[in-house]
């Protein structure tokens, strides 16, 4: 069997994801990899073991500009899988938006079509950009032939059908993930008890991961918590206004800015963490989670996407009611005081070393590309 995978826009944080799928299917098919890269993701290098045909995308903050360019990144990825979906049994679409001009071409090459649906890039960009739905109409209609096109729509967990808008499509949708973890190599290297009182966020400095709000609520958390300090991990268009933020609260000696953390140090953040909040608006079912509770770090998150699949209250981790600042502050309180942090811990550990692993994705994503 020959798969063609089209990915794209690829950003450093999206790459992880990608470069699981491919390992995936790569056990029971031959593999074509097609990426928009975005800067230095560096794909095209993780994947040099596979044919890979990598096209560069630039992004901009201006909306307008970004949605020209995903369009002409499509063109330029069709001319492409013109020459290499031709001997592909299947076209996967591991990416958020439409591409609906690749989805036609692999139609008219008579290809089973499967969507993978990370995020959702319409609650992303109206959030990211504030701008209303209205001025995301194009995005949508493509958006929705590429879905009507498609013989199968994977998503993260059967909540985020009526999350992000996809009940018409419900009869095409089947839950996987790409996630997995190698257990060989995750070991906690720092027992909890002997680490400082540090609390965390990693991800991207973007409006839909919350990651402001978090920085907010600091003042708040020090009035209960005078000795916490603060790891603000990432990178992206909120950088700046964080650091105003944090210059103005006086808070330069209790946050640390690290920027962009490479995939291969994120573990000696987490292997100090007290703590890991991730105050998102929307997500799928972000791998900082469960590499946080392989590593005995608990995980304080907001209940969208995939997360309550992994994460219950008081059990395998904690969930706050949204992400207001005031409701961070009182939550990372609540967390850290928490008497049974041991025990959440553990049962943390239990999960993600029974459900994410590669033989439970393996198995998943060969009975669904098998089923077409």
């Amino acid at each position: 069997m020959v798969t063609c995978v089209i990915a794209y826009p690829v950003s450093k944080a999206f790459a992880t994801p990608l470069l699981n799928t491919e390992k995936i299917l790569r056990s029971f098919s031959d593999v074509r990899v097609i990426t928009g890269t975005i800067e230095d993701a560096r794909v095209e290098t993780d994947l040099s073991g596979v044919r890979t045909y990598g096209v560069q995308h630039k992004t901009t903050t201006n909306v307008f500009v970004w949605i020209l360019r995903y369009l002409l990144l499509e063109v330029r990825i069709s001319l492409i899988m013109a020459k290499v979906a031709q001997k592909a049994d299947v076209c996967i679409f591991f990416m958020e938006g439409g591409a609906l001009l690749p989805v036609l071409i692999a139609k008219v090459l008579g290809k089973k079509i499967i969507r993978v649906v990370p995020s959702s890039i319409l609650k992303e960009t109206a959030k990211s950009h504030k701008i209303k739905r209205v001025a995301l109409l194009p995005l949508i209609c493509l958006q929705t032939i590429a879905y009507t096109l498609s013989d199968k729509i994977v998503l993260y967990s059967p909540d985020l059908i009526k999350e992000w808008g996809l009940e018409k499509y419900k009869n095409k949708i089947c839950i996987a993930h790409e996630h997995f973890l190698d257990f060989d190599t995750l070991k906690i290297r720092k027992e909890y008890k002997k680490r400082g009182n540090l609390v965390g966020y990693i991800g991207r400095l973007d409006e839909e991961k919350g990651a402001l709000n978090f920085v907010r609520a600091i003042p708040e958390i020090m009035k209960e918590k005078d000795d916490l300090e603060f790891i603000i991990g990432g990178d992206g268009w909120l950088r700046d206004e964080i650091e105003k933020y944090i210059r103005k609260e006086n808070l330069g000696d209790k946050v640390e800015l690290t920027g962009w953390i490479p995939h291969d140090e994120i573990p000696d953040y987490l292997n100090t963490l007290k703590l890991v909040v991730l105050p998102s608006y929307t997500e799928g079912l972000p791998n900082l989670m469960l590499e946080a509770m392989a590593y005995g770090t608990p995980v304080l998150a907001t209940p969208v996407g995939a997360v309550q699949d992994v994460i219950k209250d008081g059990e395998t981790g904690f969930i706050m009611q949204d992400n207001s600042p005031e409701c961070i502050a009182e939550n990372v309180v609540r967390a850290l005081d928490h008497p049974d942090t041991e025990c959440i811990m553990g049962r943390a550990e239990a999960l993600v070393a029974q459900t994410f692993t590669y033989k439970a994705a393996t198995e998943r994503y060969k009975e669904i590309v098998g089923d077409i």
